[in-house]
């Protein structure tokens, strides 16, 4: 970053000359770029534009018309001001014809009212040019080391722009080319001041370069994209003209970003990870005010505030696998758009034992909940390679709600997937008794009925290596058909009904009891929901 004239003014070796402003004050912000000291009026051809440019004025002519003529020339070329020596052709003020000259111009002149020496001043200015140079490089090579040490990290989208709003001091966002905001950080400011009215305000904004100050807004600008394809931009809300630090800083953000795109082409959109992000967050009460979440939320075209939400669950019914799930998250998020429905769709617990795809919906209150989800399930399943297992909670009617739904969706979800049931969409009095047995399954009381019921029967498996357990559970899932259950087994009859009898002894049981069937089969399947949240 260059110095400016009015820097200039404050170093010791020019206030020594005693400077005083008599022309063109109103652009002491000019940048100098270097120091030329020169006692022709024939100078302006050898120069390239922001020098400021010392003489004593020695050979300065007479005439008010020549004065003109080299006050203009100075300026066509970009000088950035002309400081000049009083004593040796000027006693004790400048020409008018150059004064006024200069204030046409806009030409900064400066008066020095005592003799400097001039080789202290252009030392004292070249000195702080290469001192903000060197300072801009170290900024410029830390920048370099933060940014390339994100993108081999495999930084997320938010860790990037937080480093950019830490850095910059300002808030940031970043927004698809549909004006929707995949991530931002307000700094110390409120978020949902930040993002009100996002869309409106974004598209009035269009820099003519690639990267812009766009000065009605305040904002720096930047698109970002590789390959010819560019497929969002980078806004550093500064309020300001940016400094050179700024603009380097967010262009290379938007190469770290579209860098990390480019890199990681199977995993989710950034969409996906903004509305992931959202919902993370919400489930986890990390917002401290939900108006944030519903601000961020609307900002990516979904609003939350007076609606009806719901929490709903997709996973595979076969497990959740990474790949699968970023491309049932697509699914997913393009059945809501074809069916209407406003949501946020992202992966949740993505590495972890429980991922699944997260829904959170948002309905208009004249909205017929039942029709949009046989709707979207309809699409979802059409679009799905294998068998998916789409779980919803109740509606509630805030944000401070949805983590409740959620967690009925989840449960849904986890005893469909269990099952064998083609339902689309699986609501919690779907499942009957399997619902309330997984719902129960951390009760002692259950555990220690499954305990009292199976207990002989898992212990008599579990030294000996045998199925006894499975054989009974597919006798009773059977309606206790001996035959269809001996098919299921790929047992012989007569093999199957051995194994039965000595079930009964293990058990010390009459399975021809419907009361004795009835209370194994509920065993059965609570030890199922405890089976499964082990696993």
């Amino acid at each position: 970053m260059l110095p400016t004239v009015a820097d200039v003014l404050q170093l010791d070796a020019v206030r020594r000359g005693q400077p005083r402003v008599v022309a063109g004050a109103d652009r002491l912000g000019n940048p100098v770029r270097w120091v030329h000291v020169a006692e022709v009026t024939d100078i302006a051809h050898l120069l390239h534009g922001g020098e400021l440019v010392l003489t004593t004025g020695i050979a300065l002519p007479d005439e008010p018309a020549s004065l003109r003529a080299y006050i203009g020339e100075l300026a066509e070329v970009g000088v950035s001001g002309l400081m000049i020596e009083l004593g040796r052709r000027y006693a004790r003020s400048l020409p008018p014809a150059l004064l006024a000259a200069a204030e046409e111009h806009g030409l900064p002149v400066v008066m020095l009212a005592h003799e400097p020496a001039f080789v202290d001043i252009t030392e004292s200015v070249h000195a702080r040019i290469l001192q903000d140079q060197m300072a801009e490089l170290r900024a410029s090579e830390q920048l370099h080391e933060i940014f390339t040490r994100l993108s081999v990290e495999g930084a997320s989208t938010d860790e990037v722009v937080r480093q950019v709003a830490a850095l910059g001091g300002h808030p940031v966002v970043l927004e698809n080319l549909s004006h929707q905001v995949l991530a931002a950080d307000a700094g110390p400011g409120d978020p949902a001041e930040l993002l009100s009215a996002w869309e409106t305000r974004s598209r009035a904004v269009r820099p003519e370069r690639r990267t812009g100050y766009d000065e009605a807004s305040g904002w720096l600008v930047t698109m970002v994209g590789a390959r010819g394809e560019d497929w969002g931009r980078l806004i550093l809300t500064c309020g300001r003209p940016p400094t050179p630090r700024e603009t380097v800083l967010i262009e290379r953000a938007a190469t770290t970003l579209a860098l990390g795109r480019l890199l990681d082409r199977h995993a989710e959109s950034i969409e996906r990870q903004a509305h992931g992000t959202i919902i993370a967050r919400i489930l986890a009460h990390s917002y401290a005010d939900p108006q944030e979440a519903a601000a961020r939320a609307r900002a990516l075209g979904v609003p939350l505030s007076g609606r009806r939400l719901l929490g709903v669950v997709l996973r595979p019914r076969t497990g959740p696998a990474s790949g699968a799930l970023s491309g049932l998250a697509e699914t997913a998020s393009a059945a809501c758009k074809d069916a209407r429905l406003a949501a946020l769709v992202g992966v949740l617990d993505e590495d972890g034992p429980h991922a699944r795809v997260g829904v959170l919906a948002s309905l208009p209150a004249r909205a017929d909940v039942e029709t949009v989800l046989t709707e979207v399930a309809t699409r979802v399943r059409k679009q799905s390679d294998g068998e998916v297992v789409m779980a919803a909670g109740s509606v509630v009617e805030s944000v401070r709600d949805v983590r409740r739904s959620f967690l009925e969706a989840e449960q849904v979800a986890d005893v469909a997937a269990r099952g064998s049931g083609t339902r689309l969409v699986y609501r919690l009095p779907d499942l009957r008794l399997r619902g309330l047995l997984h719902l129960l399954r951390d009760d002692a009381r259950v555990q220690t009925f499954v305990e009292r019921e199976l207990g002989p029967l898992l212990e008599y498996d579990a030294q000996r290596g045998s199925d006894l357990t499975r054989v009974l559970e597919l006798y009773l899932d059977s309606g206790r058909n001996k035959a269809v259950a001996a098919q299921r087994a790929h047992l012989s009859r007569p093999a199957f009904y051995e194994r039965l009898r000595r079930i009964e002894r293990v058990l010390d049981a009459d399975l021809d009891d419907v009361e004795s069937c009835v209370s194994l089969h509920v065993a059965l399947l609570a030890l199922a929901s405890l089976r499964w949240e082990r696993s």
